[in-house]
């Protein structure tokens, strides 16, 4: 069972697949248990010292970050955590939590490591339309 505390989703806001998931993510949390906010934020920051995650100084964020249940989960644990909060099919994808992380979080690894190049960049972090302000935290 899932609690209802938000679920809070770190993303890289300059990357296009990041914020092309997010928008994926909102379209499928009907009862909009997911907040949001970009990993250069001052309001990720605060977030993660919350549940003691050190957030990576690092000016290229090379992970997703998920804060549920007074802990951060990163990289295929947190694409499996925000599966569970969809609506169906998505947490379907919860069979792959039967394979290693360290499997699972090279597959992650990969296209990370290649999104730019695949997604390209934004100059700025995405502008939430004004009905989905309060989703996000920054």
């Amino acid at each position: 069972m899932i609690d209802e505390q938000p679920t809070i989703i770190l993303f890289d806001g300059a990357c296009n697949l990041c914020s092309g998931a997010v928008r994926f993510v909102i379209s499928r949390d009907p009862h909009a248990r997911c907040r949001f906010a970009s990993l250069q934020s001052d309001a990720a920051r605060a977030a993660c010292a919350e549940v003691g995650y050190d957030l990576p100084a690092s000016a290229t964020p090379s992970t997703i970050v998920v804060i549920e249940g007074g802990r951060a989960l990163e990289r295929s644990d947190a694409v499996l955590a925000i599966a569970r909060r969809m609506r169906f099919p998505w947490p379907v994808l919860g069979v792959f939590c039967v394979l290693p992380c360290g499997l699972r979080d090279v597959l992650y690894g990969f296209v990370a490591r290649h999104r730019y190049r695949w997604f390209g960049r934004a100059d700025a972090c995405m502008a939430p339309r004004a009905e989905l302000q309060q989703r996000f935290l920054d």
